[in-house]
C-alpha cells in the first residue's frame, strides 16, 4: 500500500496553514453567514504539574516520556518526534529539486520549530469541538472509505490490515482522521463563519490591483487518473473502463472534485484533482491542442497515456490581457477571505489557550508561548500499566 495512506492520518502536527488553506477552498461561510458570541469552554484546572514521565509499576520502567498538557490531555515524547519527522518529510517532497541544500535544511527547521505549537493547538480545537457536542463520524466513515478506494481494497477489513501491516495501530489511524475533520469543522463553525467578504471589497481590490490581472492565455486544470503502471494486459480493459464510469458520473451531475477524491490514483487525489494552472508550452503538444480548444468547465474524453487512463477538466480559461472581474472574482475572493482567516484563527487559539491549563516541559519550544513549569514523574497505577496504548492518555490523571 502506498505510504500516503499513513500520512493522511498520521500527520501528527496539524498545519494550521494548510488547515486555513482548505476551508479557504472547501467551506468558505456564505455571506449572510450569523455573527454570535461564542461560548468559552469549560476550563479544568488540575491541582497538580503533570507528570514528566509515565513510568510502569516498580520496576521504574519508562512508558512515555510526556513533554505538554493540555487540559487533561497530554502530548508525549513519541507525537512529537513523529510530528518532526512529518514536518521533515513535508518539507522533502514540496522543496523536491526546487531547492538547494541550505534552503532545505532552512525550510525544515521553519517547520519544526512550529511542531509543539501545532500539536498543542490541535488538542484546543479537538477538546473544544468535543465540548460543542461536534459529531464526525459520519465523515470519518467517508474519508477511510476514500482513502481504501484510492488504494484499490476490496474492503475496511483490508484496509485496516493494510494500515496495521505498516506497524500503525488501527484505532490511532481513525482517530488521527477524526481529529482532523473535528478540528476543521471548529475552524469552520468558530472562526470561518465571522469572515465575510463582500462584493464591493472585491471590487476595490480588482481596481486597485489592476496588473495582476493582466496574463497571457492560460487554463486552469484537474484531473483523475487510473494508473495502469505495473498492471497486466487483461487488467487494461477494466481499468479504462473504471475512468469511463468516472468520467460519466461527472457528465451526470457529480463534483468532479469529489469523484477524483475517490477514484483517481494520482497524487492530486487529494486536492480534488487540482493540476494547476498552464501557460501555453507547459504542456505536452497532445494535451495543448485539447484543452487549449476548450472552455470552462470542459471534459476530455478518457485519454490514454504512459503513466494510465486520464480524464481532465478546464476549471477556468483565462484569455490573453486584462482578465475581466467575473473572472477572477473567486480568486480574489479566496485570497481576501485567506489572508483574513490566519490572524483571526491565531487570536482564536490564544483565546482557547487563556481558558486552558496549558503546561510544557522545560526544554521545549512553543512558539505561541506560554510559561514552562515543573512537570514532576510520578509511577503509573497498576491499572494504568495494563491499559491499551489508545487508551492511556486518558487515564493517568
Amino acid at each position: 500500500m502506498p505510504k500516503f495512506v499513513i500520512l493522511v492520518a498520521l500527520g501528527a502536527a496539524f498545519s494550521l496553514a494548510s488547515g486555513v488553506g482548505v476551508l479557504v477552498a472547501q467551506e468558505k461561510p456564505a455571506s449572510n453567514a450569523p455573527q454570535y458570541k461564542m461560548p468559552a469552554p469549560a476550563v479544568n484546572k488540575p491541582a497538580a504539574a503533570p507528570a514528566a514521565r509515565l513510568t510502569e509499576g516498580v520496576s521504574g520502567r519508562t512508558i512515555e516520556e510526556i513533554i505538554a498538557r493540555v487540559n487533561n490531555e497530554i502530548i508525549t515524547r513519541s507525537e512529537y518526534d513523529k510530528a518532526r519527522a512529518s514536518a521533515e518529510d513535508d518539507a522533502k517532497q514540496e522543496c523536491a529539486a526546487k531547492c538547494t541544500p541550505e534552503q532545505l535544511q532552512a525550510d525544515i527547521e521553519d517547520r519544526q520549530k512550529n511542531v509543539l505549537r501545532d500539536l498543542i493547538d490541535q488538542s484546543l480545537l479537538v477538546q473544544r469541538g468535543k465540548d460543542m457536542g461536534v459529531s464526525v463520524e459520519p465523515e470519518v466513515i467517508k474519508k477511510l472509505d476514500q482513502i481504501r478506494i484510492q488504494n484499490n481494497l476490496a474492503s475496511m477489513e483490508d484496509l485496516e490490515k493494510a494500515v496495521s501491516g505498516q506497524g500503525v495501530n488501527w484505532e490511532d489511524f481513525k482517530n488521527n482522521i477524526r481529529s482532523q475533520i473535528l478540528t476543521q469543522r471548529v475552524i469552520s463553525s468558530e472562526v470561518g463563519s465571522h469572515i465575510t467578504i463582500g462584493k464591493d471589497e472585491v471590487q476595490k481590490y480588482y481596481e486597485a490591483h489592476q496588473k495582476e490581472f493582466i496574463r497571457p492565455e492560460q487554463v486552469a486544470l484537474r484531473e483523475i487518473e487510473v494508473s495502469t503502471e505495473g498492471k497486466k494486459e487483461s487488467e487494461l480493459p477494466d481499468l479504462k473502463k473504471k475512468a469511463e464510469t468516472a468520467l460519466q458520473r461527472v457528465k451526470d451531475g457529480e463534483d468532479f472534485g469529489e469523484i477524483a477524491k475517490r477514484l483517481s490514483d494520482g497524487s492530486t487525489a487529494k486536492q480534488g484533482g487540482f493540476l494547476g494552472v498552464y501557460k501555453r508550452g507547459e504542456l505536452s503538444k497532445q494535451l495543448e491542442d485539447i484543452v487549449f480548444t476548450m472552455k470552462k468547465n470542459g471534459l476530455t474524453d478518457v485519454l490514454d497515456t504512459k503513466q494510465g487512463y486520464l480524464v481532465l477538466q478546464v476549471m477556468e480559461h483565462y484569455d490573453e490581457g486584462q482578465q475581466p472581474l467575473a473572472k477572477v472574482e473567486n480568486e480574489i475572493t479566496d485570497k481576501l477571505y485567506s489572508g483574513r482567516m490566519e490572524p483571526a484563527l491565531r487570536d482564536y487559539l490564544k483565546m482557547l489557550r487563556e481558558q486552558s491549563y496549558v503546561v510544557i516541559k522545560p526544554g521545549f519550544q512553543d512558539m505561541a508561548g506560554g510559561g514552562n513549569s515543573e512537570i514532576l514523574e510520578v509511577s503509573a497505577t497498576p491499572e494504568v500499566s495494563k491499559t491499551k496504548k489508545a487508551h492511556k492518555k486518558f487515564l493517568l490523571f
